[in-house]
């Protein structure tokens, strides 16, 4: 049983290795520091005790302080031609082709905005608005760091105001190509609804 102690310890700590949120890492991080330390204790190896047990309650430290600090978000409209956001794109295109493979800037595209998180760009929104206030999204690309439902909940429910403003009364996508981001848009209240006949995954931001 105490190896079994060991192994999960080890799997948990390595998890925490190929974590690329450093929210995640922390977490996974923590529990493996925990669960060391029980090991530890089991094999009365009082090195491998203090030594994750010290690395826990610094890792506790490190997420009290994650959720209690307060961070900055601002939406800022770019154009479509912006050097730095195709930049930015290019950057991330490996990562952002898993999501968005057909993704394209051009002109048609009525409204795009970054958010910066922290005056980091974290998030590229690119849409296209319809007569009907659909906003057909292109682009809603959040670098791997920050993938924690933050932007998603200042996108459409702390900031909404922002799209309602320019007149989007539903953010619409017409594929998700991952499970993973479908359940992610599930998470932040997309559902599936028909929009024009067809069935798509949406969110409605304005009442009317």
């Amino acid at each position: 049983m105490v190896q079994y102690i060991g192994y999960l310890a080890s799997l948990l700590l390595g998890i925490s290795l190929m974590m690329r949120n450093d929210l995640k890492f922390r977490w996974f991080n923590t529990l493996g520091c925990f669960v060391f330390t029980i090991y530890g204790i089991a094999l009365n190896a009082f090195p491998v005790t203090l030594a994750n047990g010290a690395l826990f309650f610094i890792n506790l430290y490190y997420l009290i302080k994650i959720y209690k600090t307060k961070e900055d978000f601002e939406i800022v409209t770019f154009s479509t031609r912006n050097q730095l956001i195709r930049k930015f794109l290019d950057y991330y295109k490996t990562d952002l082709a898993l999501y968005f493979p057909k993704y394209q800037l051009n002109d048609a595209n009525n409204i795009s905005f970054f958010v910066l998180r922290d005056m980091a760009i974290a998030n590229v929104f690119v849409a296209d608005l319809d007569a009907d206030g659909n906003a057909w999204v292109k682009i809603n690309y959040t670098v791997p760091k920050y993938r924690d439902f933050q932007i998603g909940k200042y996108i459409f429910e702390n900031d909404k105001k922002f799209l309602i403003e320019r007149g989007v009364k539903r953010v619409v996508y017409s594929e998700v190509f991952k499970p993973s981001h479908l359940e992610f848009l599930k998470t932040l209240g997309f559902e599936e609804t028909v929009v024009k006949g067809n069935s798509y995954i949406a969110k409605r931001i304005a009442e009317n």
